[in-house]
């Protein structure tokens, strides 16, 4: 249970500072956002998937 506390903490703290130097999640090639009128639609396609695959992937490591 402690391994995968600290590996969901480092996870994070690289999310997190993924985002405060720059990179674009949630502005993606293949995020949608659909405006009609006053309404928003905002469809995060690619960066769901995204983060599917690197999650899956800390998670298989922590498995092993």
């Amino acid at each position: 249970m402690g391994k995968a506390l600290i590996v969901v903490g480092l996870v994070l703290a690289g999310i997190g500072a993924a985002l405060t130097v720059g990179f674009p999640l949630g502005r993606l090639p293949g995020d949608f956002v659909f405006r009609r009128g006053g309404v928003t639609v905002f469809v995060p396609l690619a960066s769901s998937l995204f983060l599917s695959v690197v999650l899956s992937f800390v998670l298989m490591s922590i498995r092993r």
